[in-house]
């Protein structure tokens, strides 16, 4: 049996479609269940449903063979040494990781000077920082970071960027892009090993479906 840990919600929603399409049917799965455990019908698969942060957690550990999870989860991990490896992107929820804030902060980012950043993820704001080779001053906020610039608090911030409406409407914008970020699939380095032939099949699958839709 191969065991999936799925980030509750939208991702979740989206890979049992892709599974059902792939002939792999949950039955059980209701989108509205308080359920965290599903086995698909043909009882090869069994699913789990996890924070989004904790799913590579399951994965690293062995629990869970596979993972689907956003690559800002990813990009959230330590360097440490992990026992998964990222091996597709499956191109849906996309956005982007973005440096925002007002127009006029593009001559803080280019001083030289530190640069105040506010941010939900301060691992991904200094790996960034850090490349491009600029100081950086990194300040955690767990609610509307937007705010930072609006009162004074950051230069600039770092975050998840869709529609960009919310920076619109309080006068920030896009400053640089961090990197792209969407659903990834992530694999159990053992699991890999050990079950390299149903899991190699799932991969094919999923790309199948993927170029599929690109056509």
């Amino acid at each position: 049996m191969i065991t999936f840990a799925l980030s509750k919600g939208r991702l979740a929603n989206k890979i049992f479609q892709l599974l059902q399409n792939m002939n792999i049917n949950v039955s059980d799965f209701k989108e509205t269940s308080r359920k965290l455990i599903f086995i698909s019908d043909d009882q090869k698969y069994r699913f789990f449903l996890a924070k989004p942060s904790d799913v590579p957690t399951y994965v690293d550990y062995g629990i869970a063979d596979v993972g689907v999870v956003g690559k800002d989860t990813i990009l959230t991990i330590s360097e440490e040494k992990h026992n998964f490896s990222e091996v597709l992107d499956l191109s849906f929820g996309k956005c982007k990781m973005c440096v925002c804030g007002f127009h006029d902060a593009k001559n803080i980012l280019n001083s030289g000077n530190i640069i105040r950043v506010a941010t939900k993820y301060p691992n991904i704001a200094k790996k960034y920082f850090e490349k491009t080779n600029r100081n950086v001053e990194i300040i955690k906020l767990n609610g509307s970071v937007e705010l930072g610039p609006l009162v004074g608090l950051s230069d600039v911030i770092v975050d998840i960027v869709e529609s960009g409406k919310t920076l619109k409407e309080n006068g920030l914008e896009i400053l640089e892009e961090v990197d792209n970020i969407s659903a990834r699939l992530i694999i159990n380095n053992a699991s890999l090993k050990i079950k390299y032939q149903e899991i190699n099949e799932l991969i094919n699958g999923f790309n199948q479906l993927l170029g599929d839709n690109d056509d």
